[in-house]
């Protein structure tokens, strides 16, 4: 495979923040962390390091609670109007939008993905996020209640902040996902102290440059960079955190849940998925093809709602699969910062042992590989689009979320649907869903019936910020967009006067 050096593909600006030192934003301020203890960020397309963030504890998450909780109740933040808060998460916005070129090039390298991926959903999807939740900052209105009590008495509902809210984002979309989390928080009046996951804070850390050339007041952005086990843990447990929003898998998200006990502290968890797909006989096959396989090969199938579980009518299964595996094996892969890249390599060396180490397993269970299944490349993290059949059930590659470019596709009898219903629904995760047909009955009749938080009709991996985005089940508590996350951001207190 054609490796390359990401500094020949870099603009000036991008290269030159990458070689720059990497401190914590607390309370306004670049300060390196408290231990001086420092990590690499490694390229996931080489495996070489190319940079290094500060790997911070409990004691810079205490700074940064302390800012930030000064920020919300005596500072200037403390006392604007959500008019104020529009104009200043547009005027971020504005930045973001004007440094596309650098901000994607840095999640490209961050994360491995490829360039065009980045350009086409993060940038634009941070920027829409920031734009939609500025028009909610003036629009949290309270109530009046026509309450039943005798007596001549007014009583109505405000809206304030919940507080300090921690945001923990994982490593897949790391610039997007703070924004998704930190703009409700933002639009509510919190203040909020963000930590990327350890092996994506690049674009987290421009971020944090560039809300304070917008003239966000000391304290009110905080961004903590260090691993999990040390930082995001603090942050999950500290008293002085109301709120925590965590994204990740479902295993970490019970130990986020777990750790908010000590102050009940709000909880919003977006966790893993095995999503189901599932195709009817009168679907176009010329759109599902591409769209099936798109659900589980973009961004190398890193994406919590990837189309992981392919359910297809037994009449169509094999032309469905040839299809899907023939647009896997025709994908470029290489460097996500490469001209023409199409896939590019997981994240770290730990994410590749994991994939493997499910494909292994699928071997060993007696599953069928179609189309790839091992890893490509001698350096980097890279792996080939794989579509296996013959799984069941039981098998792990089946169940559980491989988090890569893996595909389990399963026949069903099309006289049959509540069975492939039914398979659809058998998993622990309800988080995203996709159905592919001709028919309004089947799609809406299947569509009601999975259990599922989003379910798509002849498409896959929706998402906008006024569209609901959460989980059923083992997938997560809340919703991440619409004006279900400024409730999540914020408290409703009843006040009654008798007059």
């Amino acid at each position: 495979m054609d490796v390359v050096s990401p500094f020949d593909h870099l603009s000036t600006a991008a290269a030159n923040f990458v070689r720059r030192p990497h401190t914590n934003l607390i309370g306004g301020g670049w300060l390196p962390a408290i231990s001086g203890e420092t990590m690499e960020v490694i390229d996931p397309g080489t495996g070489e390091a190319v940079g290094r963030t500060a790997s911070s504890s409990a004691a810079d998450i205490d700074a940064a609670a302390f800012a930030a909780r000064a920020a919300l109740e005596s500072g200037p933040w403390s006392s604007m109007t959500g008019q104020d808060r529009a104009r200043l998460m547009w005027k971020l916005a504005t930045l973001i939008g004007d440094s596309e070129k650098e901000l994607a090039q840095l999640e490209s390298l961050d994360t491995g993905r490829a360039l065009y991926e980045c350009q086409l959903v993060d940038v634009p999807g941070s920027v829409n996020m920031l734009e939609y939740m500025a028009g909610w900052a003036t629009k949290i209105n309270g109530e009046t209640i026509p309450v039943g009590a005798p007596g001549d008495l007014h009583a109505y509902t405000t809206r304030e902040p919940v507080g300090v809210v921690g945001i923990i984002v994982p490593w897949n979309y790391p610039l997007e996902l703070a924004f998704w989390r930190m703009a409700p928080a933002l639009a509510a009046g919190c203040t909020v102290i963000l930590k990327p996951a350890e092996q994506t804070s690049l674009s987290t850390l421009r971020l944090g440059e560039l809300a304070l050339q917008a003239g966000f007041q000391p304290g009110v952005i905080n961004i903590v960079t260090g691993t999990g086990e040390a930082a995001g843990a603090a942050l999950a447990a500290h008293l002085g955190v109301d709120a925590i929003s965590f994204t990740g898998s479902t295993e970490t998200g019970k130990a986020v849940l777990h750790a908010a006990a000590g102050n009940l502290k709000r909880v919003f968890l977006e966790l893993g998925g095995k999503s189901p797909s599932i195709v009817v006989a009168d679907a176009d096959l010329d759109s599902t093809i591409p769209g099936v396989a798109g659900a589980i090969f973009f961004s190398s199938g890193q994406v919590c709602t990837a189309g992981s579980r392919l359910f297809v009518d037994k009449r169509i299964f094999d032309r469905v699969v040839e299809g899907v595996a023939a647009y896997g094996d025709a994908l470029k892969i290489g460097h996500g910062l490469k001209s023409g890249t199409q896939m590019g390599p997981l994240v770290s060396a730990g994410q590749l042992d994991r994939v493997l180490g499910y494909l292994e397993g699928g071997r060993r269970d007696g599953v069928h590989m179609v189309c790839g299944g091992a890893r490509t490349g001698d350096r980097g993290y890279f792996v080939q689009p794989t579509v296996v059949t013959g799984t069941t059930p039981a098998m792990t590659i089946y169940r559980e979320e491989v988090f890569g470019p893996v595909l389990c596709a399963v026949p069903f009898d099309g006289d049959d649907i509540d069975a492939a219903i039914a398979a659809a629904n058998d998993s622990i995760y309800g988080l995203h869903a996709s159905i592919w047909t001709g028919s309004l009955r089947h799609a809406h009749d299947i569509a009601r019936r999975i259990k599922s938080g989003n379910v798509c009709i002849n498409t896959h991996n929706f998402f906008d910020p006024a569209f609901p985005m959460g989980g059923y089940k083992q997938s997560g508590w809340g919703r991440a967009s619409g004006f279900a996350a400024i409730e999540h951001c914020t408290e409703i207190k009843g006040i009654v006067a008798r007059l």
